[in-house]
């Protein structure tokens, strides 16, 4: 059986600041600039959620695209969006939610609902900047 990566794409807007307690204040403003302003910034974030997996033989299917919608909306968005995630997201209480350490936050949300099918985690920060994790 033919196997075949499924993508879907969903957006969501947070603010965030960047600011780590290993650095004293000037070394955050040098290092996060504008990131560390001291009331945080937004984005509007864009999450790409592939999953891999064997086309089911009767269904045509890797996994249907309404239940994946479901799972992102249900473990994701509804944690993140329209939150400020250093102050409303209970993971980022003591990890600084730079887009690197979100996406491995999301991927740790989604692999209990989706198991083995997730293969990776893209998360759009702007039209530029992106950050992908695979679970390693």
């Amino acid at each position: 059986m033919p196997t075949a990566i499924l993508s879907r794409r969903e957006t969501f807007s947070a603010s965030h600041r960047l600011h780590s307690p290993e650095l004293n204040n000037e070394e955050n403003r040098k290092l996060f600039g504008k990131c560390n302003h001291a009331n945080g910034h937004g984005h509007n974030y864009t999450l790409e959620v592939l999953v891999k997996g064997l086309i089911n033989k009767k269904t045509g299917l890797v996994m249907n695209l309404t239940d994946l919608r479901t799972i992102i909306h249900t473990h994701v968005l509804d944690k993140v969006d329209h939150k400020h995630l250093n102050m409303d997201v209970q993971e980022f209480a003591s990890l600084n939610p730079t887009t690197e350490n979100l996406a491995v936050v999301i991927w740790n949300w989604l692999k209990p609902p989706l198991g083995d099918l997730l293969h990776e985690v893209r998360l759009h920060e702007t039209e530029n900047n992106v950050a992908i994790y695979r679970g390693e």
